[in-house]
Parts: C-alpha cells; structure tokens; sequence
C-alpha cells in the first residue's frame, strides 16, 4: 500500500473517529486530541497492523485503549494531587461538631471505670477482644458484653439521658 493510500484511507476515518471521541470525552478538545493521539500511535505503529484485519476496527481499538489509558492516568495524577494538596488555612471544626464532641466527651467521662476501660482498650486503643481478655484475665464472652452495655451507656448519655443510678444492696 503507497503512503498516499494509507493517508486516503486515515482521512476518511478521522469524521467517525472524532465522533466516537466526542461521545467517549463529552468535550470537543479532548475528543481532537484523543483522535490526534491515536493517529499518531496509528502511524507509529502501522508496520505492526495485520494485513488481512479491518482498518476501522484496529483505529477505534487503538482510539478506545488511549481513552482508558488517560482516564487511567488522569485518576493517578488526582490521587497523587489529593495526597500532596495541603490547605493554606487550618480547617476549624463547626459549632455543631465541636458541642457534639463535648457532649460525646462529657458522657465518656461520666461513665463507670469498668465501661470506660473497656471503650479504651477496645474503641481507643485498638486492641482486639481476645487481647482484652487476656490483659484483663476475664473470658471473652465478658469482654463482649461489657463492651456492649459500655457502648449502649455511652449511647444514652450522648442523647442526653441521665446515669443511672447505682443499685445500692440492702440487706436485711
């Protein structure tokens, strides 16, 4: 095939190309840039192309591939961006979640000993419940449920509900 049949036969897909581009990018610049890239990958690689294969089909597989590969490396290129971005002014908490955590604080500290170690170690701290247990010497079952009475305390006294109070034994 001469280079002036190869350039007649690139023409005449460039129309069909650019509409698969424009519907691919929904924006007419990116689509013109998307069809330039895959023409100029066409013509770089046009001594790789089968001879008996479709013209057509091999432009718009190379068109769709450069398309994922951009959205590909534009995703990269925001993550990375999103990790280096530093804002220039301190972000200060709203009013709301700055009373929302007094309160949260104000509850945890009304709570008994037992539940308030029992959210620390587990909620706080991280450790699991079987570590719990052996660094308290009580079996797992009584870790869960503390941890579950602790956190339904803690519940309540975040919506405002009173601690109860302690039952007092009396004896007769």
């Amino acid at each position: 095939m001469s280079v002036t049949d190869q350039d007649e036969q690139l023409r005449e897909m460039i129309p069909r190309l650019r509409r698969f581009a424009l519907w691919l990018t929904r924006d007419v610049h990116a689509a013109d840039d998307l069809v330039q890239s895959t023409l100029e990958r066409a013509l770089s690689r046009w001594s790789s192309r089968r001879d008996g294969g479709s013209l057509r089909s091999w432009l718009f597989t190379i068109l769709h591939r450069r398309f994922l590969d951009t959205q590909r490396s534009a995703r990269r290129q925001a993550a990375m961006l999103g990790r280096l971005y530093e804002p220039e002014a301190p972000q200060w908490p709203s009013a709301e979640d700055v009373a929302a955590t007094r309160g949260t604080l104000e509850a945890f500290g009304s709570l008994s000993d037992e539940h308030r170690a029992m959210l620390l170690l587990v909620a706080v701290e991280g450790h699991s419940y079987q570590e719990v247990s052996d660094l308290l010497g009580i079996p797992i079952g009584t870790v869960m449920s503390r941890l579950s009475r602790a956190r339904q305390a803690l519940r309540r006294l975040s919506e405002g509900e009173q601690r109860p109070a302690p039952l007092l034994r009396v004896m007769k």
